[in-house]
């Protein structure tokens, strides 16, 4: 990897813990380039207005960082890195207060002429959730709209697979190192090397190797909100991380979308918080393209009415909307034989026109 020597002594201070963006954004601003500063004395960092302890934990730490090294690490694990001053930099992130000085990537950055939108929700979802999550992401990507996300589980997992399976791009954005090792969840790692393949990325600002330490993840949020024109949350508990990247959007006068829910589901209390809030209630990505002014590109979206093949398919549709219906309710209501109501729906998944939600449950799949 050729980078600039500027770039590299950038790399070691980066790998101090404690130079995290503001501090960084301080000796930025002081020295004339980051070799002085990762050579600088003591009292030359107190200029810059770094704390005396942080500076002599600094002075210490230095010792044992080699930039050289540390690319070397990088090139193994093929992970690429951008820095603020860069063209090539996230324009909508540059934006924010407190961008980070230096990005670490995997994959393809966003490109700055796109489109992106951040789907954020609770790690628990339910059917309903998920039913959501599955229908306006899956609209947003067919109008050209990147997902952006955290590869957290629940909603972020679910956000990230959509788009894959409509053959969109979506980034995720982590609160770990993005080396193989500090992948996190562990569970996500095949997820993220498909956010890869597939023409996204994964993106970090923390230096390889770092934990999920519980303070990284709110710190994360604001990249996720950062490089998003809006953020839209899908279930969350009044305490779910998902409203700290809400709050981020908002301070970064972004739009904020809100899914409304079940007033008797704890996964409602956050999206209704939002909208208490002012966040713009929606129920389908047309409404959220009209609201960022992106009608234009609104080009995909299926309003096609599903059309029967035949007189038993005809009549299980009379049944069937958006909203979940089991089984047992459309032999009721179809007086069909059971058997019979069983085996057409499992016709009508295979052909794309109806969705098992689980616990025999069924909804119109467009």
């Amino acid at each position: 990897m050729k980078i600039a020597n500027n770039t590299k002594f950038l790399l070691g201070m980066h790998s101090f813990p404690k130079f995290g963006p503001s501090r960084l954004k301080r000796i930025k601003n002081y020295f004339s380039n980051y070799e002085h500063a990762f050579k600088a004395s003591v009292h030359e960092l107190i200029k810059a207005q770094i704390e005396e302890k942080i500076a002599y934990e600094f002075i210490e730490a230095r010792q044992k960082i080699n930039p050289e090294k540390i690319l070397e690490k990088l090139e193994q694990e093929k992970i690429n890195i951008i820095t603020l001053d860069e063209k090539k930099y996230p324009s909508l992130l540059k934006e924010i207060y407190n961008p980070p000085i230096l990005l670490y990537y995997k994959g393809t950055l966003p490109d700055n002429n796109g489109f992106n939108l951040s789907i954020v929700g609770a790690r628990k979802f339910t059917s309903y959730g998920k039913q959501v999550v599955s229908e306006i992401t899956r609209d947003l990507v067919q109008n050209n709209i990147n997902i952006i996300s955290g590869l957290a589980l629940g909603i972020d997992t679910l956000a990230h697979q959509i788009t894959l399976d409509n053959h969109g791009k979506t980034y995720a954005i982590l609160g770990t190192g993005i080396d193989n090792k500090s992948i996190y969840p562990p569970s996500n790692y095949y997820l993220s090397q498909k956010i890869i393949s597939s023409g996204g990325a994964i993106i970090s600002e923390f230096p390889l190797h770092t934990l999920p330490l519980r303070h990284h993840f709110p710190q994360r949020n604001r990249i996720i909100s950062g490089l998003s024109l809006g953020t839209l949350v899908i279930e969350a508990s009044i305490k779910s991380g998902a409203l700290i990247t809400a709050r981020f959007a908002l301070e970064q006068n972004r739009e904020v979308f809100a899914v409304p829910g079940s007033i008797f589901s704890l996964m409602s209390e956050g999206p209704l918080n939002l909208i208490k809030q002012g966040a713009n209630p929606v129920k389908n990505a047309e409404e959220i393209l009209e609201n960022l002014d992106l009608r234009e590109i609104n080009t995909y979206i299926n309003n096609k009415k599903i059309i029967a093949d035949s007189p038993l398919e005809e009549a299980i549709l009379k049944f069937l909307s958006k909203e979940a219906v089991h089984i047992n309710n459309i032999v009721r209501l179809s007086a069909l034989n059971v058997s019979i109501v069983s085996s057409t729906l499992t016709l009508m998944e295979m052909k794309g026109m109806v969705k098992n939600l689980g616990g025999m449950e069924y909804v119109l799949a467009r």
